[in-house]
């Protein structure tokens, strides 16, 4: 699957580990919410980079600890028009101050893109969208109402800081 971040296609470096599947001996991995918590030291001792995956039921809230000692979050869109991810991202980024890599999973679509980055994810794994496709919708529009956790100002406070 294709992993565009920073306006580039880059290799996915990373490797998912399912529930009760052996751990690597190197590489850098993600493993789901509930190993993390279950293993956290022998994880976090791991000469390698720890990531961690959301599922939609997660609560991003539950990474609290861990949140200056994990390099990546992966957040799992299952299907389409579940839009929770959404809401972890928000979190994660506005109220907890995560600053890593937050990363879109799953059901990946270009018309998401936008959304997403708005939201706080920074990368998108999809195979619904190239490149191209990609910057083109993160471009589409210029101006805001909404505040949100990708750093633009909404139209509402640009126009109430002039006066």
């Amino acid at each position: 699957m294709p992993l565009i971040k920073d306006g580039t296609e880059i290799e996915d470096t990373w490797t998912f580990i399912e529930d009760g599947a052996d751990l690597p001996s190197s590489g850098c991995i993600t493993v789901p919410l509930a190993k993390l918590t279950e293993d956290a030291d022998a994880l976090l001792a791991r000469n390698q980079q720890i990531g961690v995956r959301l599922s939609p039921a997660d609560d991003p809230h539950d990474l609290t600890p861990f949140l200056d000692r994990i390099a990546l979050i992966e957040i799992d869109f299952p299907k389409y028009v579940d839009g929770r991810g959404y809401s972890q991202a928000q979190l994660l980024r506005r109220r907890l101050g995560y600053a890593g890599e937050l990363r879109a999973v799953g059901h990946v679509l270009r018309d998401q893109i936008l959304y997403m980055n708005r939201s706080g994810f920074d990368a998108y794994q999809t195979v619904r969208a190239d490149l191209a496709n990609v910057l083109k919708a993160l471009e589409e529009y210029s101006a805001f109402y909404q505040p949100a956790a990708d750093g633009h100002q909404s139209v509402f406070s640009r126009r109430h800081s002039k006066v």
